[in-house]
């Protein structure tokens, strides 16, 4: 299952079941987890850690280094979960001293020419759409689901379960649960397509969208909302990742499109 036309570093380490197609390039100290699939001219570079049963399209490039000029060379990773799926031309660079590792957890759909940037750490069952890129250190949670040609600024956050408009860019924090749209981007209200193929139920996404419309209102402070969510709602595990989310972003959350 090996293609005599790859390149396999003889300190490279493969599981069992693994396919590997002609003119791949696998570079000492990777370790390939069982039932992968590299199709043609795959590259897999030092650091990366992959896990199980995922799929590599033509001309995905796996672990680079950073694109970080700080970057000095230290030894980092580049972490793949299981049961993902890498289409053509996606690229994933391993992490820099800040964090030491760039993480994509499993059951992911990462659409052609996306980037994955240094420290990155993706979720589960997240889909990235074409040419989507996201800066280093970027966190992108469970769920999420950026359409096409979405920049993503260094550091941002992007809340589980949302749906981010094809072509926005973002440099604030993305709130989880939401629809995202624009450039620059802006609030639009809930993802409930996307919440109810998740299976929450009625009582669920109405208490969530009572949760944003106090925090996106117009009375009091941003402190004071808060609080209003704190005691005015059920502290369901929605309204706590909401609150949780909003309480440490680091960047601030997008504002609501008028």
């Amino acid at each position: 299952m090996i293609s005599p036309l790859a390149y396999i570093h003889p300190e490279a380490q493969i599981g069992e079941g693994c396919e590997i197609g002609p003119f791949c390039y696998i570079d000492r100290g990777v370790v390939i987890g069982p039932n992968n699939k590299l199709m043609n001219s795959v590259t897999i570079l030092y650091g990366a850690r992959i896990g199980e049963g995922n799929t590599f399209f033509p001309g995905s490039v796996i672990s680079a280094i950073p694109q970080d000029l700080k970057f000095q060379g230290e030894d980092t990773t580049c972490e793949i979960g299981d049961h993902n799926t890498i289409r053509e031309n996606v690229t994933i660079n391993r992490g820099t001293a800040s964090k030491g590792r760039t993480i994509v957890g499993n059951h992911n759909l990462l659409m052609e020419g996306m980037h994955i940037g240094h420290d990155c750490v993706v979720g589960n069952g997240c889909i990235l759409g074409n040419t989507t890129k996201l800066a280093g250190e970027v966190v992108v949670d469970d769920n999420a689901i950026l359409s096409a040609c979405v920049l993503v600024h260094q550091f941002c956050h992007i809340g589980g379960y949302v749906m981010v408009s094809g072509g926005t860019g973002s440099s604030q924090d993305v709130p989880p649960y939401c629809m995202a749209a624009h450039n620059p981007v802006f609030y639009y209200g809930l993802n409930r397509v996307g919440l109810k193929r998740h299976g929450f139920t009625s009582e669920q996404i109405d208490t969530i969208h009572r949760a944003y419309n106090i925090i996106y209102g117009k009375e009091g402070n941003f402190q004071s909302r808060l609080e209003r969510v704190r005691t005015e709602l059920p502290q369901t595990p929605e309204v706590q990742y909401i609150l949780d989310f909003v309480s440490n972003s680091k960047r601030g959350i997008i504002s609501k499109a008028n």
